[in-house]
């Protein structure tokens, strides 16, 4: 088999997708605009060959780069990147090398557009917040009267809550709009909610061989722009609600043989025509594996190797490799530069060293968002891993669900 492996060197950790690859007896090629000495021993050896090209946003290079390992390997049978950003190039190159593994141009646009995925969700019966495009003033705030604020806005092709926006009135509307964004931008009405996902990889049949649920209890937008605690949690176990939800967005979506990531919205209070607290609603759906350390932590959690786990499903559309062990509850904490903590860095080792698994430095470009100190660590207790948090976040009070 012949893999083609899109950017092998972001994030770091995706080395291990064609460590795994390889060690199942893999050909695999990576593109990427990295230099080669710069890429980890273990994906040195990964790779049979690297074809570096200046930027992965040529297209004439990766047709270049696709077409040289054609006429040295033989024809391709596999295209990925596990990267959000290239969806759209990696069913490019499906689509242009005749490659059957994986979505073509054709079917890539329900999982990128924002709207587009709302006529999925109404076929699953998974209900979603009101929302229109934001295309003139007027009509916004018309859907402002109906629904009230805050709005939400975001392009409706981001990635997570890059560039996402609370509007909380129609001062905040108006000036919005004098700034319109050159990006198409889609408006929801505000849901307070948890964020709750239902993660995992997918076979060709579509059916999750691996899933796992992880909970931010806050609001991600507001840890990103407003610079509210960051944390959210890795679940023990999928919840029952989360699990058939998220099975029938599958189907729905027709996801097939990769990663996947889920995003609901369980309601913390009452919303009229949506449901009662505690139900969940589609939020987005993500054709990926969960972002920064969340593949780190889910490995924690639940004992596996999600990597692994991928590269089976590659190789054998199944698991083969098994793993057996305690769950837990592994949670992310990030703290920033400018708040006053009662506890140190080391104080905080001291006294979780135990329960610890990584901590370290945020790059700065990420630091505001996510914290510039980060410390992962796992608990056998949800109340144990609450305090932990309360802990970390002392004097800032924080209220849990």
């Amino acid at each position: 088999m012949n893999f083609v492996f899109i950017s092998p060197n972001f994030p770091t950790d995706y080395a291990r997708f064609c460590v795994y690859l390889k060690e199942n007896g893999v050909n695999v090629l990576g593109i990427g605009d990295a230099p080669y000495d710069s890429l980890r021993d273990d994906l040195k050896w990964a790779l049979t060959e690297y074809y570096r090209v200046d930027s992965l946003e040529n297209y004439d290079d990766m047709i270049r780069a696709m077409g040289y390992f054609t006429g040295r390997y033989g024809k391709m049978d596999w295209v990925e990147s596990n990267n959000e950003y290239w969806l759209e190039l990696d069913a490019a190159l499906r689509t242009d090398f005749n490659i059957l593994t994986g979505l073509k141009s054709d079917e890539v646009g329900r999982f990128r557009s924002k709207s587009g995925m709302k006529a999925y969700y109404e076929k699953a019966g998974v209900p979603t917040a009101r929302w229109q495009m934001a295309t003139d003033l007027a009509s916004a705030l018309s859907f402002a009267d109906e629904v009230g604020y805050p709005i939400v806005v975001k392009p409706d092709r981001g990635v997570g809550a890059e560039a996402t926006y609370k509007l909380k009135n129609e001062a905040d509307m108006r000036g919005f709009f004098r700034e319109l964004p050159g990006v198409p931008y889609i408006m929801e009405e505000f849901i307070r909610g948890e964020v709750t996902t239902f993660d995992g990889i997918a076979d060709s049949r579509g059916k999750a061989i691996f899933s796992v649920s992880h909970i931010t209890p806050d609001s991600i937008m507001d840890m990103v722009n407003e610079g509210i605690p960051v944390w959210y949690y890795v679940d023990r176990k999928v919840p029952a609600d989360v699990r058939r939800m998220g099975e029938k967005t599958l189907e729905v979506f027709d996801v097939r043989s990769r990663a996947f990531h889920l995003e609901f919205f369980r309601l913390t209070e009452d919303k009229a025509g949506l449901g009662k607290a505690g139900d969940l609603i589609g939020l987005e759906v993500n054709m990926r594996p969960a972002g920064g350390f969340t593949p780190d932590m889910i490995n924690v959690s639940q004992s596996v190797d999600m990597f692994r786990i991928w590269a089976d499903m590659v190789c054998f559309d199944e698991r083969v490799h098994r793993f057996e062990g305690p769950k837990g509850y592994s949670v992310y904490v990030g703290r920033r530069d400018d708040t006053d903590y009662t506890y140190s860095g080391g104080e905080l080792y001291e006294r979780y060293e135990k329960h610890i698994f990584r901590m370290g430095e945020m790059p700065p470009a990420i630091g505001r968002a996510m914290g510039n100190h980060y410390i992962l660590a796992l608990f056998d207790d949800k109340e144990e891993m609450q305090e932990f948090v309360s802990t970390v976040f002392a004097p800032i009070k924080l209220r849990f669900r």
